[in-house]
């Protein structure tokens, strides 16, 4: 009998304990939360008292350039506005925007604005061997609600808590009949440096956590908003398009949006996306076959009716329109490259969602054109071809003043952010699929570099790259379950790191600017957040 009650009182003792320490651990969360609204209110009161002085500000040179005083009220305009867009708030928070960035709040750039309650978190799922602080977030909470929206704009209710979310759901970016003001990024040189290291320069995988992608089909892309990286999109074979936010500096990610942008006519899904440059809507390419739509926009700051609109004009002729990307230029235009040998240059045109295409060239190539880009420093076109050929194309003279050709066919390009001569090729060969070239020198390959696939001989063209924010370092996918992480200045051909980074092959692994984060898409549908040093 003592025996039991000895067990009994140590068996109580135990629970209060374990009682005690859930308690303690709640009490620490929900001081977080506190912290992190005040935080934001403090913010966002700062913010409303600049955006009076803007309001005002731009009243008053209204009155002066009409020639009459200025008799409309600042608080005035200010109540009528805010009727409508009470709920909205501004993306570029302390908890979105780059610390220690420099940039002045009166400058032109587009605002982006989210919800007012921030939609919560996607549980986090921790690879094998990473840290459980990982899946551990400031202001986590249960799943997120999900918000799916076709493209006639109709929403699918998937549980309680969206509809909350879904009557604050807005992602204005600007204001319609406002030009963006075109920043000329500044050059660096980096070529010199290339190859220059016997020892590469590492980074550090700090903790790596998946979140469920929400697609049901294979994952297809990846991309960073101009506007502010950390928001991002996804699309898959489902067709959909989802917006994504990053939270907690890496931690977690909340799902924004779910889009079914499938083509009009075959219900095709995006062979890719591009964000506009002012980040406000989404292009996405389809099939030149069948006499389906070419091109969609999906208009995110559209809160009802058809979000998604398909563009009339057919310029390619035959095949998968394989990529699409717009160009580092003051006017507004992108280029798509297809199955069809072609390079189209669509401009804008006056009116809303008009896109004039021309042809740049169709008989260049004589196979699919799997990549496209544009140079920052003059108006040249980059494509690379199945056919393993590399043009440079002068859009203002109208002719091709760079050509190569290699020993594989080509998948992609990627010009360098920093160094505006220096661009980046995919290529089909093994141990040897990236090489780098300098604009200003034909017929010279700067260095060749690559990886060994355990899986698979074969190079996909599904497999994706991207550099670093400084331009030294290249991720790149692989048939692998792995993200190989690359040193320009290292002078091997293997990758000095490869990061285990999901269960299946990596796609794609893109780098964040305003924090130390790589965000990784897997056809194991799971979306990777590795945090780095």
């Amino acid at each position: 009998m003592e025996q039991n009650g000895a067990h009994d009182a140590n068996g109580g003792s135990n629970s209060r304990e374990e009682q005690e320490e859930a308690l303690v651990a709640l009490i620490e969360h929900r001081t977080r939360e506190v912290k992190n609204f005040r935080q934001r209110i403090a913010y966002y009161t700062s913010q409303l008292e600049e955006a009076e002085k803007r309001l005002k500000d731009s009243e008053s040179k209204l009155a002066r350039l009409r020639g009459q005083p200025n008799v409309v009220s600042g608080k005035s305009s200010l109540d009528e506005g805010t009727k409508s867009v009470k709920m909205e708030r501004r993306s570029n928070s302390p908890i979105h925007r780059n610390e220690g960035s420099s940039k002045s709040p009166h400058q032109s750039k587009p605002e982006l604005l989210v919800p007012a309650v921030p939609p919560k978190i996607s549980q986090p799922k921790l690879l094998p061997g990473s840290s459980a602080k990982a899946s551990i977030s400031s202001n986590s909470q249960a799943s997120p609600p999900v918000i799916t929206h076709s493209a006639s704009g109709s929403r699918v209710k998937t549980n309680e808590s969206q509809r909350l979310y879904t009557k604050q759901e807005d992602i204005k970016i600007k204001e319609k009949g406002t030009k963006r003001k075109f920043e000329q990024k500044e050059h660096k040189e980096l070529i010199p440096s290339i190859r220059t290291n016997s020892s590469p320069c590492l980074i550090h995988c700090q903790t790596s956590t998946h979140i469920s992608s929400q697609h049901k089909r294979k994952l297809r892309s990846l991309a960073l908003c101009p506007v502010n990286d950390q928001l991002f999109v996804t699309s898959s074979l489902d067709g959909v398009v989802n917006l994504w936010q990053v939270q907690a500096r890496g931690s977690g990610a909340s799902l924004l949006s779910s889009t079914n942008c499938a083509s009009s006519k075959q219900r095709r899904w995006p062979e890719d996306i591009a964000w506009h440059p002012e980040g406000n809507s989404l292009f996405s390419v389809y099939s030149a076959d069948g006499g389906d739509s070419q091109i969609s926009i999906l208009d995110l700051n559209k809160k009802q009716g058809n979000r998604v609109n398909y563009l009339e004009e057919r310029p390619h002729v035959k095949g998968i329109i394989n990529n699409i990307v717009f160009m580092p230029w003051e006017n507004n235009c992108f280029v798509t490259g297809g199955s069809d040998h072609a390079v189209m240059l669509w401009s804008e045109k006056d009116g809303e969602n008009k896109w004039k295409p021309k042809a740049l060239h169709r008989n260049l190539h004589s196979s699919a054109v799997m990549g496209v880009a544009g140079l920052q420093q003059k108006q040249v076109v980059l494509s690379v071809g199945a056919d393993k050929r590399i043009y440079g194309y002068d859009a203002h003279v109208g002719r091709a003043d760079y050509r190569h050709q290699v020993d594989s066919k080509c998948m992609s390009v990627l010009p360098n952010p920093c160094d505006f001569n220096l661009f980046m090729v995919q290529t089909g060969t093994p141990e040897r699929q990236l090489r780098l070239y300098d604009i200003r020198l034909r017929q010279t390959e700067l260095h060749a570099f690559g990886w060994k696939q355990e899986s698979s001989e074969s190079q996909s063209a599904l497999i994706n790259q991207a550099w670093s924010p400084d331009g030294l370092y290249i991720t790149s996918g692989s048939a692998d379950p792995m993200i190989h992480v690359f040193d320009i200045r290292y002078n091997a051909h293997r990758p000095p790191q490869s990061i285990r980074a999901h269960q299946k092959r990596v796609f794609k692994a893109v780098w964040l600017q305003s924090i130390p984060l790589l965000i990784s898409i897997s056809s194991d549908l799971n979306i990777g957040l590795h945090k780095i040093m």
